[in-house]
């Protein structure tokens, strides 16, 4: 079964894009809230980005985040593949 294209109109830090994507509408607006969210806390912190300094430092903080959450993960993969082995070699 083909998913179906969404299209939605989401605004991020004052401007309007229209976003298509395979995910549900309300998941591209989550995803919009969050870029929107992160841009506003960096701009409030301080004033005098740009526009463009803002999005970018707001995409290399969300890149830091699934960073640790990817090294996160690869952690626990690592673990729960030494505790199989184990676990192969006790029985």
């Amino acid at each position: 079964m083909a998913s179906q294209e969404s299209r939605v109109e989401v605004e991020i830090f004052g401007e309007y894009y229209v976003i298509k994507g395979d995910h549900s509408p309300e998941r591209i607006m989550m995803l919009a809230q969050y870029v929107n969210r992160k841009m506003k806390q960096l701009a409030g912190r301080n004033p005098r980005l740009s526009r463009t300094h803002t999005a970018v430092l707001a995409a290399l903080n969300i890149a830091e985040e699934l960073m640790k959450l990817q090294d996160e993960q690869d952690s626990i993969i690592k673990l729960l593949e030494s505790e199989q082995r184990n676990t192969k070699r006790n029985s």
